[in-house]
């Protein structure tokens, strides 16, 4: 069976990088909403802000806290999937793996976000969301284990 995409002779893998980027922004505006406003003088204190504000449920008080953790997790894993990104495409591997691994990883990315931000509002989701965590991390280091496969096998680049 087909795949609605062709992922073999196009190579969409340089357009995950932004997209990637936005999942990590989307849970920190998602929590600027939530708080009501954005803390635009001491942006990083927004949680501070909200837990000292009585005027905001705990639950929603969680949920920004959670979401400003996914983002900057998101941070955290963006430079090592964009040297993957590279790597893979210096390597010259084929387009459809290529595709396909950073495909995957911009859906694991998005369930990682939605299972921190709103199903851990039920903490024995707790180790979905650390699952998914290392499947995304499991598909960056795919697409570093494709690029040494390629490289290997046509020689040094």
């Amino acid at each position: 069976m087909d795949s609605l995409i062709d992922f073999a002779s196009t190579n969409w893998s340089y357009y995950t990088i932004p997209v990637a980027f936005s999942l990590c922004m989307a849970p920190h505006l998602y929590s600027i909403k939530l708080a009501g406003k954005n803390h635009d003088l001491a942006p990083r204190k927004t949680e501070e802000h909200c837990a000292k504000d009585t005027t905001i449920d705990k639950q929603i008080v969680r949920r920004i806290s959670r979401a400003k953790a996914a983002s900057t997790n998101g941070f955290e894993t963006l430079g090592l999937y964009a040297a993957a990104v590279v790597a893979a495409n210096v390597a010259r591997v084929p387009n459809a793996r290529l595709n396909k691994l950073t495909v995957l990883y911009l859906l694991s990315r998005a369930l990682y976000v939605y299972t921190y931000v709103v199903l851990q509002d039920n903490a024995r989701a707790a180790l979905l969301r650390v699952g998914v965590w290392f499947g995304g991390i499991g598909l960056i280091m795919a697409l570093f284990t494709a690029a040494g496969k390629a490289v290997n096998a046509v020689g040094a680049v």
